[in-house]
């Protein structure tokens, strides 16, 4: 078989559906300044789907930084890998105050995040270590595990119960190879909102002989007293061995970090591929990135905001009888019951008539008969914005469960 035609036959879950979603319910274009308000088809729409976490994407100061940095340095400098010719005093400079902001000894910065976990996960083990993970671990940390030559074991998703059983399995299979035992879980998960359960799985240390790799993309600036994470949160930040972060998610830009103990971090250099053959950070993102640390530092008033907006949403959500689920964070996710065609014309209604803009998420994300709607609070939304949309999911849920959303024609 040639191998285009394979892939034009089996268009993959997402593919399958591109030639009726694609630019709508996939690819869709929001136009304007970055804000809870933005253009969608020409049409303004209240937007409830960017991870803008504290605001930050279009704060002055952070806007003035990253024209300035543009300016002066252009986005070549530095050229070159960091290990070769593409170092400089501010990546080391953005490297410590990383570090200490998240009380470890050190850290390291990266391009990408989703490629930084995937090469974090390869530079850390061999084919004679296990790797045990959650069963909703992002997607970064499942392709990093599928490419592990060694022992992988899933356990169900914070269940404890479940870890110790894999770690009991683990611990054998890795007496056998004479290798190691690394443990993968999230701070935040992404979808659900659920808190890892990091607390109990540095408690089983006591048992079982592990390193922990923790990727707290959402946590980072939102949990915890200082906006640490969701390890300053729990109270068990130094139980975390191998800490990561994006700066995706409430540092409104691009890049990533791993921060650990001056050995480990200083191994990551000299072994993480993705960072040795490509080249630097560019110095507009780095010099933008220590403005963006020092407004989390400086301004916990972002937070505070955030979590207004978050509790608002939340409890509103809740005293209408709406299931968000089990989330613990900013992630608000809203369970509705419904098929997939469902969710297509409950995604117009929103969007056309109600001008609400979210994530739609259908199966194989959740079960068949369930629709997620997927919310991300903002420090830049509003009250305002909190009550419109509660008012619009009243009115939509009352058409789901009327079955007003089986018949391709929707009126608000």
């Amino acid at each position: 078989m040639d191998l285009f035609e394979k892939l034009l036959t089996n268009r993959g879950p997402l593919g399958s559906h591109s030639h009726y979603a694609h630019g709508y319910f996939t690819f869709p274009k929001l136009e304007g300044e970055i804000a809870p308000r933005m253009k969608f088809r020409g049409k303004e729409v209240l937007t409830w789907s960017l991870n803008n976490y504290l605001g930050l994407a279009n704060h002055p100061e952070v806007r003035k930084a990253d024209a300035e940095a543009a300016a002066e340095w252009g986005m070549a400098y530095p050229m070159g890998a960091r290990i070769m010719s593409g170092n400089s005093n501010l990546h080391e400079q953005l490297e410590a105050e990383l570090a200490e902001f998240v009380k470890k000894d050190d850290a390291m910065l990266l391009n990408f995040g989703y490629q930084g976990v995937v090469s974090i996960i390869d530079a850390l083990v061999d084919r004679h270590d296990v790797i045990v993970y959650d069963a909703e671990s992002h997607a970064c940390i499942i392709d990093g595990v599928r490419l592990h030559q060694g022992k992988r074991f899933v356990y169900a998703h914070n269940d404890i119960e479940s870890l110790e059983k894999q770690l009991e399995r683990a611990t054998r299979w890795a007496e056998n190879t004479g290798g190691a035992i690394l443990v993968i879980t999230e701070g935040v998960f992404g979808m659900s909102g659920n808190l890892g359960k990091l607390r109990e799985v540095v408690d089983l240390k006591e048992k079982f002989n592990f390193r922990l790799l923790v990727d707290d993309a959402h946590g980072f600036g939102t949990m915890g007293a200082s906006g640490a994470g969701t390890g300053e949160h729990l109270g068990c930040q130094d139980g975390i061995d191998v800490y990561f972060s994006t700066f995706a998610k409430s540092m409104a830009s691009i890049g990533a970090f791993v921060a650990s103990n001056e050995q480990v971090v200083e191994y990551l250099r000299y072994n993480m591929r993705s960072q040795i053959f490509a080249k630097s950070l560019p110095m507009p993102l780095v010099v933008g990135a220590l403005k963006r640390l020092e407004l989390l530092r400086s301004k916990p008033e972002l937070k505070d905001k955030l979590w207004e907006v978050v509790h608002a949403l939340q409890s509103g959500l809740r005293e209408k009888g709406f299931n968000i689920g089990t989330t613990e964070s900013p992630v608000t996710p809203v369970f509705l019951n419904g098929q997939i065609p469902d969710a297509t014309q409950l995604t117009l209604d929103l969007r056309e008539n109600f001008s609400i803009f979210c994530s739609i998420v259908v199966y194989p994300v959740v079960p068949k008969d369930v629709i997620m709607l997927r919310l991300i609070p903002t420090a830049a939304h509003t009250l305002a914005d909190v009550e419109e949309t509660i008012t619009a999911f009243e009115k939509i849920a009352q058409k789901l469960d009327k079955g007003l959303y089986s018949t391709p024609a929707v009126t608000a």
